[in-house]
């Protein structure tokens, strides 16, 4: 018996998104008895607005991390298709959805030269990426020349602003995304692939995977989810800004991932865990501005979080190691 409930609690400390699900508990427990209004319903539709935004550029970043990839473009890509789908919406004059496709084309164009570049060209996705993390935001600023781009379209807006159930739709969007994700890694062979891809690329390509295939496919992924990811941005906003919008975002995306057990060699992670560190994450800045903290803490807070998470991912694998 006593040898059952060691094994069941060492099987529980080598699992990643039940300890970050405590730790979101706990959080949400001690910043709703300090301010009640933490937990308000205002308080907590920003949230949601928040956790959609953030989720969905973590749940593209994950995505890439598990084929042993890194994607540092998902902020910057945000920012830009937020700047292309008012530009083509306003400029253009484009009807909404037509802008909206063709934004989520060019950014399907960049994930595709991500992954290829990756894949035929063997370059490091550190370099590629940060390639396309600074032309991303050249572009924003040349096509803006720093100004804020307004009269967007009404379907913007219906998107940022449409309830379900009292529930915004973009956390219900990013639920569904979530759902999806869950669904192609946990319950698909393509999906199975890509664990092996990043686990161990050598033994994938001799059990006949097309590791490269599913590469090309989690860069093409992870643009279309940063794209998608605008339009929820632009429909909060009803305005294409160029000043901030997803810049150091990806380093949320990062961080979230690493947070919910990713390991940043790949081959492993959940996306329970993802949308577990997402949601602590969000907590954690939700709270410090809750609490009136100066915002200059907050990048420190994050860092030290992140630190955490990655010594931890480390002693994990380790420990692992050295059963095996």
């Amino acid at each position: 018996m006593n040898e059952t409930r060691a094994s069941l609690v060492r099987r529980l400390a080598e699992t990643p998104e039940v300890g970050v699900a405590i730790a979101c508990v706990v959080v949400f427990v001690a910043l709703t008895v300090d301010k009640s209004a933490f937990a308000g319903a205002v308080n907590l539709r920003g949230m949601g607005f928040d956790l959609a935004q953030y989720g969905l550029i973590a749940i593209g970043e994950s995505l890439v991390i598990l084929t042993g990839g890194i994607d540092l473009s998902v902020g910057a890509l945000l920012g830009t298709s937020v700047i292309l789908m008012s530009w083509f919406n306003v400029r253009a004059g484009l009807p909404p959805i037509l802008a909206i496709l063709v934004t989520l084309a060019i950014a399907g164009g960049v994930g595709l030269m991500h992954g290829l570049a990756v894949t035929r060209l063997r370059m490091a996705p550190f370099v590629v990426t940060l390639v396309t993390y600074t032309v991303a935001q050249g572009v924003t600023l040349a096509i803006t020349s720093g100004a804020s781009i307004t009269g967007i379209g009404g379907l913007f807006g219906d998107i940022g602003q449409t309830y379900v159930a009292q529930i915004p739709l973009p956390p219900l969007l990013f639920v569904a995304v979530a759902v999806a994700a869950w669904f192609f890694l946990e319950r698909t062979y393509a999906g199975r692939q890509v664990y092996a891809v990043g686990g161990n690329p050598e033994a994938a390509r001799l059990a006949g995977i097309r590791g490269n295939r599913r590469i090309v496919s989690m860069y093409v992924t992870s643009s279309l989810l940063s794209a998608f990811a605008g339009i929820m941005v632009l429909g909060r906003m009803s305005v294409g800004s160029a000043s901030g919008v997803g810049v150091g975002w990806e380093l949320s995306a990062i961080a979230a991932a690493v947070i919910g057990g990713v390991s940043l060699v790949g081959g492993q992670g959940r996306i329970l865990g993802i949308v577990a560190g997402t949601v602590l994450l969000e907590l954690i800045n939700n709270g410090l501005t809750t609490l009136q903290a100066n915002t200059n803490y907050t990048n420190i807070v994050l860092g030290c979080v992140l630190g955490l998470a990655i010594t931890a991912d480390r002693l994990r694998a380790r420990s692992i190691a050295r059963r095996g």
